[in-house]
């Protein structure tokens, strides 16, 4: 249930988030309350259906400018939603309903599937899926934690 303004909890303008219904355990986020909805970057989309309702199938590659991991998912189409980029484009996305958890707290977000291959982040979080669960500290990031970062490699030393 959405809280007061003044109790709602602190996020910077971009994010670690986790999306369990997806089986994404971390997926970095840019938090964009100009967007009014929200946004995950999907490969090779399928339409089908089960029973009487339309499902979605769909790659995520969860790390930026990495093939890997790839998790395959699944979810139930809510909607087919138009969809004007910042571009001014319109496209017709496939909607999902699925649950979010972001520093702690959980609760379920409409989500468009699209190519975010030209974007700087695989996920946009919109001002809908935030309203009244979050507030925005757009000179902050990670207040979730840091991103996790491999040490660079070096190269075996030198027997001259």
């Amino acid at each position: 249930m959405p809280q007061e303004w003044d109790t709602l909890p602190v996020i910077g303008w971009r994010e670690w988030v986790h999306l369990p219904k997806l089986g994404i355990p971390r997926i970095k986020a840019k938090i964009d309350t100009g967007a009014r909805s929200s946004s995950l970057h999907a490969h090779d989309v399928e339409l089908f259906r089960r029973g009487k309702k339309q499902w979605v199938r769909f790659q995520v590659l969860p790390i930026q400018r990495q093939r890997n991991p790839k998790i395959l998912a699944e979810a139930e189409v809510l909607e087919m939603r138009s969809v004007k980029s910042s571009g001014g484009h319109v496209t017709l996305r496939p909607t999902i309903l699925t649950k979010v958890e972001v520093l702690d707290r959980s609760w379920e977000i409409e989500l468009t599937l699209a190519s975010r291959d030209e974007m700087g982040f695989r996920m946009l979080l919109g001002r809908q899926a935030i309203r009244g669960h979050l507030l925005v500290d757009p000179g902050r990031s990670y207040y979730s934690g840091k991103p996790f970062r491999r040490p660079p490699r070096r190269p075996p030393p030198r027997s001259d």
